[in-house]
Formats: C-alpha cells, structure tokens, sequence
C-alpha cells in the first residue's frame, strides 16, 4: 500500500490486488484507499484551508445548480475510471441526468460531467498530469477544474473534440463551466470569513 504522496506502507515487493480484492478492502477501511492498476493508495486528511475551498465549491455549484437535474458530490464519492483502471476521490464531482454505477463497484460512479481537485503539496503534480490524464478517459467528463490552494486561480480545462483547452480565471473573474452553465466567482471561493474579522481586529464587544 502506498501513501498519496508516494511513500511506501510495507514491503516495496507487496502484490498488486484486483479491483474486487479492493472494493472489499475499501468498504472495511477507516480511512479512504484509491486504486491505481494494482495498487493501493490511502489518503490522507487535507489542511484547513482545502477543506474551505472544498466546501465554497460545492455551495457555489450546489446553488447554480439548484431545481436542474444534477447533483454535486463531495469527496465520499468515488469515481471509477475502468478504461485507467483506477478508482480516486476527487475533492467535487458533479453528476447530471443520472448517476451510473460500475457493475463491478456499485458504490462507484462512472459518468462524472466536472470532477474539481483543489491542489494540496502532496497531490498538485498528480492532479495535473497522471490524474489528469486517466480522468480524461472518462467519456462523460466535460470540464475538469483544478483550484489552486496557494494563489486566487481556478484552472477550468473542457473537452473540445480530442483536444482539451484550458482557461485560467484569477481576482475578480467568475469561472464559467459551460457544460453546467454555472460560474464559480473566484473572489467568492477564495473568500475566507475568519481573516476578515483577524485583519479588521474584529470580535464582539
């Protein structure tokens, strides 16, 4: 088994497990185990600051969508890329018109519309290059949205044909994902409460 960020958990020889060998090991784990062709990954907790950037993320989606018929899903849920042979958790899925299962998973989802990965240090590489690539063989996926934890900048990269573009939105832009015909205010998910009131010496008298 290995960490996300890549260290080792036991023997460097450990066998590779099969996707039902991993399911079963999954639904008796305390914590989250990816899948990457063989390979068992275990995630970690994220900082504060990703958990808050998560969780603007889904209220934004969750509001510009509210009465349209899809649902956005936090990091619970778990996607499976058969074509990669991998099963992850991205930060945000969203799904819409239905959601399908693998028939070899029924707690995973296969037909994604945007999945988002807020970056952490240990996941940043990952999510914009192997993780990237194995989503992208998801033919449901329309838009992938990677947030970035260090800057004001949300990444939106949609599905054009064969080619993927990318569209870089920082301070006082509004991301448009255009499959869902929602827009994330970058100013409104980069906002955090609790360093208003610090910086304005707030508190109660």
């Amino acid at each position: 088994m290995r960490h996300r960020d890549g260290d080792l958990v036991g023997h460097p020889a450990e066998k590779r497990v099969s996707y039902a060998e991993y399911v079963a090991l999954a639904e008796a784990s305390d914590v989250k185990l990816e899948f990457i062709q063989g390979t068992i990954v275990a995630t970690s907790g994220g900082t504060i600051a990703h958990a808050r950037l998560c969780a603007a993320v889904i209220a934004a989606l969750s509001q510009g969508l509210r009465g349209r018929p899809c649902v956005v899903l936090s990091a619970d849920a778990r996607i499976r890329i058969r074509a990669a042979d991998r099963a992850t958790y991205p930060d945000v899925s969203v799904a819409c018109g239905k959601v399908e299962h693998d028939p070899d998973d029924p707690l995973s989802l296969v037909n994604p519309t945007v999945l988002v990965e807020v970056t952490s240090p240990s996941s940043e590489k990952d999510d914009r290059t192997d993780k990237f690539f194995d989503y992208r063989r998801l033919t449901s996926l329309k838009e992938y949205v990677v947030v970035d934890q260090r800057r004001k900048c949300i990444e939106v990269y949609r599905r054009d044909g064969r080619r993927w573009i990318m569209e870089e939105f920082g301070a006082g832009e509004a991301a448009r994902l255009e499959s869902l015909d929602v827009a994330l205010d970058v100013d409104g998910i980069y906002f955090d409460p609790l360093a208003e009131v610090a910086s304005s010496g707030g508190g109660t008298a």
